[in-house]
C-alpha cells in the first residue's frame, strides 16, 4: 500500500492534535507540580508542528511554514526534555534559554535561506536540536525519581528511539541527500509520519501516568482553601511556595533550613501479598507517623503517593540528621506494631541549606534523592544528600 504525502500528514495531525488536547484538557484538571505543564507545552508545540507542516504540503509557497514548523518541533522535544528534568527536581532555568535559543536557530536557518532555499531549507538546523533533546530526555527518564518509575522507561524508550532515528536521517542526509532513494524511502516524511503517530500516542499515555502520580484531580481539593491541610499535611504545591519564603527569610538571619524527605517503597507489593486493608493500614501509619514524630514547628507535604516532605530550621547537620533519625525510628515502631508485622523499606533522605543553598527547588530535589538511595541501601536507612 502506497501512501501520498498529504495523506500521511493528515494523519499524523489528526493523531498528534487529538492525544494534545487530551493532554492540555487533563493539565487543567489536575493540580500540578510543574512538569505535567511543560509536558502540556510539549504537546501544544507539537500540535503547532503538524498544522504548520500540513498548511506547507496544501501550499508549497508558504515557506514560513517550514520555519514555524521546525521551530515548533524543536520546541515540543526540548519541552519533553525540560518536562523530565522538572519531574525530578532539578533546575530548568539553564535548560529553558538553551531551548528557547535552539528554536530561534532552527526558524532562523529556514527564514535566512528564504523561498529559495527549498524544501529541506535549515533541516540540520532542526535534526541536530532533536537529537540533542531527545537523548538528553532519554537519559534524565534514567536518574533521579524517573528511574524509580518502570513508567519512565517507557519514555525513555521514546525519546531514545527518536534521537536514534534522527541520527540516522541527519546521516543519510548529508551522506545521500534529500533526494536520494535511501533517504525518501527510509527517512522521508511518510516514514517520519509513522513514527511520530506511534512515539506520539506511547509518549501521551506514559506522561499521563507519570502525572498521575504526582497531580490530583482538582476535583478532589475543591473543598479545600488553598493553603488548608488534610489531617495536617499540606499539598505539595503550598509546601514549596511556604518552602521558598521559609528560605528567603533563612537567608537574612543565615539560619540553616532542612528539608527531608520520607519514601515508603513496596506498598503496591504489600497490597498484592497482604490486601488493599493491609496496605491502607500501613500507608494510614506512615502518614501520621510522619507528623507525630516531625518537630511541632515543621510543615509536612504530600510527595506524589510514597513520599512526604518535612521543612524545618535546625540548628547544626547533626541536629537535622537527629530530627531524621527520630522521624524513622518512630516510624518503624509503629509500623511494626500494624499490619501483622508487615513492614515496608523506608528511606529518609536530608538536604542542607548549606550545602545546597537556599534554593527550595535544590533542597526539595536533593532530599528526594537522598531518600531514594536510603531505601535501597543495606548500610544506613538515613542519608544526608548533596547537591551536584
Amino acid at each position: 500500500m502506497t501512501l501520498d504525502l498529504m495523506s500521511v500528514l493528515v494523519m499524523t495531525t489528526l493523531v498528534v492534535n487529538v492525544c494534545g488536547i487530551l493532554f492540555i484538557v487533563e493539565t487543567l484538571l489536575r493540580r500540578d507540580e510543574g512538569a505535567g505543564n511543560v509536558w502540556a507545552l510539549a504537546f501544544l508545540a507539537g500540535m503547532l508542528t503538524t498544522l504548520a507542516y500540513a498548511l506547507w504540503a496544501q501550499t508549497p509557497d508558504a515557506w514560513w511554514a517550514i520555519a514555524v514548523g521546525n521551530a515548533a518541533f524543536v520546541a515540543s522535544t526540548g519541552c519533553m526534555w525540560l518536562g523530565c528534568r522538572r519531574f525530578n527536581g532539578r533546575r530548568t532555568g539553564w535548560g529553558t534559554a538553551l531551548v528557547a535559543a535552539a528554536v530561534l536557530v532552527a526558524g532562523g536557518a529556514v527564514a535566512i535561506a528564504g523561498p529559495e532555499g527549498g524544501d529541506w531549507a535549515g533541516a540540520l538546523g532542526m535534526f541536530i536540536p532533536l537529537i540533542a533533546f531527545a537523548a538528553a530526555g532519554c537519559i534524565e527518564c534514567l536518574r533521579g525519581e524517573l528511574q524509580e518509575s518502570r513508567t519512565a522507561w517507557v519514555l525513555a524508550a521514546v525519546l531514545g528511539l527518536q534521537a536514534l532515528f534522527y541520527v540516522s536521517r541527519t546521516t543519510a542526509f548529508i551522506a545521500s541527500g534529500p533526494d536520494s532513494d535511501l533517504f525518501l524511502s527510509a527517512f522521508g516524511m511518510v516514514s517520519t509520519g509513522f513514527l511520530t503517530v506511534t512515539l506520539t500516542i506511547v509518549a501521551v499515555v506514559v506522561t499521563s501516568v507519570l502525572r498521575a502520580t504526582r497531580a490530583p484531580m482538582r476535583g478532589s481539593l475543591l473543598s479545600r482553601a488553598p493553603g488548608a491541610t488534610h489531617e495536617g499535611i499540606v499539598v505539595e504545591g503550598v509546601f514549596a511556595d511556604e518552602l521558598r519564603d521559609l528560605c528567603e527569610r533563612a537567608t537574612w538571619r543565615s539560619e540553616l533550613v532542612s528539608v527531608i524527605a520520607v519514601r515508603v517503597e513496596d506498598l503496591e507489593q504489600i497490597s498484592t501479598a497482604f490486601g488493599t486493608e493491609v496496605a491502607r493500614t500501613v500507608t494510614e501509619t506512615w502518614r501520621t507517623g510522619v507528623r507525630r514524630y516531625a518537630p511541632s514547628n515543621a510543615l509536612v507535604a504530600d510527595d506524589g503517593p510514597m513520599g512526604l516532605l518535612v521543612s524545618v530550621l535546625v540548628e547544626s547537620p547533626i541536629h537535622a540528621r537527629r530530627v531524621a533519625g527520630v522521624i524513622y525510628r518512630g516510624l518503624f515502631e509503629d509500623l511494626g506494631r500494624v499490619g501483622g508485622g508487615v513492614i515496608p523499606v523506608v528511606g529518609v533522605g536530608v538536604a542542607l541549606s548549606d550545602a545546597s543553598g537556599y534554593d527550595s527547588e535544590a533542597l526539595m530535589r536533593v532530599a528526594r534523592e537522598a531518600a531514594t538511595r536510603a531505601a535501597t541501601s543495606v548500610e544506613t536507612s538515613v542519608l544526608v544528600g548533596h547537591d551536584e
